[in-house]
């Protein structure tokens, strides 16, 4: 008998994962996002920034008709990504009032496209729109998720005040969706490979392939940064080791789970060498069985940054993967009687 996830889960596909192919703009952004309903999966996260030309005040007609697109193949829009630009100019910064107006139409169209919720990062909406925004997110029947992902662990500094916050709020309305880049094992091959044609020195890249959740080894990338000798081609690149790439565990995840309500499933490449894509998501479906979480789990591929793969192809064999991966923990604790299923 296949493995199967819990009723309460639900797997997504992230339209992020098609970002190359929309902006080359062969086929237009709403027939790419129609076509993953079609073809990969009917629940899905959306970018509006890549898809509607009115956004961030999306305008009706363009929401309605991704909307009733989706519909037609019987797929609909899980949770939006908004934005919210805190500036006016370089040195101008919106008042309250002003971010709350730029805020408003993104909720609204959100509730159009019938999703569940928007995403905004972790600590950027800040205790005061938060508080400002909550009548809105009950009227309109929306959960507003603040994002942690890489090396944003929720003891990070940065991080706790905004998790702590939100736990004040006690209103499931205001939720966190945790991006598992926090939970690497190991780098992705591809990506190291990217580095070594980069020209990184073979010193680092055997800390790198070998050494990934050693301390020192943050400190041997962050050293090679702050000495300048980054190859300029892999620069931007490089960066993701410091910021995008986390290395914790997902028992680090325990304390701050009964905020959360979603998980964007980040993987890069499927190159899973010594369970390096599988692990991490086994020991994330044994600890939300364990704790009886619901919610969205969405397959987010971060890895066309740097391959040219067929993200419809990559996306149907992570979504495979990741529900093998997710349920056979949870399997294993329904059949010992752990849990109830």
């Amino acid at each position: 008998m296949a493995l199967e996830i819990p009723n309460g889960w639900t797997l997504c596909a992230s339209s992020f994962n098609w970002t190359p192919e929309i902006i080359a703009a062969a086929r237009t952004a709403q027939d790419i996002v129609t076509g993953i309903a079609d073809s990969v999966t009917k629940t899905i996260e959306i970018e509006p920034g890549l898809l509607w030309r009115s956004f961030p005040a999306p305008q009706d007609g363009e929401v309605d008709a991704l909307r009733h697109g989706l519909a037609s193949k019987g797929g609909r829009v899980s949770i939006v990504g908004a934005s919210l630009d805190d500036f006016t100019s370089p040195t101008g910064r919106r008042t309250l009032q002003e971010r709350l107006d730029f805020l408003v139409p993104q909720l609204q169209a959100a509730r159009r496209a019938g999703a569940i919720g928007v995403r905004l990062p972790i600590g950027q909406a800040g205790t005061e729109l938060l508080a400002l925004v909550q009548p809105l997110l009950h009227e309109l029947d929306l959960v507003l998720y603040e994002e942690i992902q890489g090396q944003q662990t929720p003891g990070n500094p940065a991080v706790a005040p905004a998790l702590k916050a939100i736990a004040g709020l006690a209103d499931d309305r205001v939720r966190v969706l945790v991006d598992i880049s926090m939970l690497m094992p190991a780098l992705p091959v591809s990506y190291l490979e990217e580095l070594r044609r980069g020209g990184v020195a073979p010193d680092l890249l055997e800390r790198l392939e070998n050494d990934w959740q050693d301390p020192a080894t943050h400190d041997a990338v962050t050293a090679l940064l702050r000495s300048g000798q980054v190859p300029p081609r892999i620069h931007t690149l490089f960066m993701n080791l410091l910021i995008r790439f986390g290395r914790s565990d997902a028992a680090d995840l325990q304390d701050v789970l009964p905020l959360v309500g979603a998980f964007h499933l980040k993987f890069w490449d499927l190159d899973d060498d010594s369970s390096r894509v599988s692990q991490p998501l086994r020991d994330l479906g044994g600890l939300l069985g364990r704790n009886g979480f619901t919610g969205t789990l969405t397959s987010e591929w971060g890895g066309h940054e740097w391959l040219q793969d067929d993200p419809t192809d990559m996306t149907r064999r992570h979504l495979a993967l990741a529900e093998t991966a997710l349920a056979q923990p949870v399997d294993n604790l329904i059949s010992t009687g752990s849990i109830t299923g």
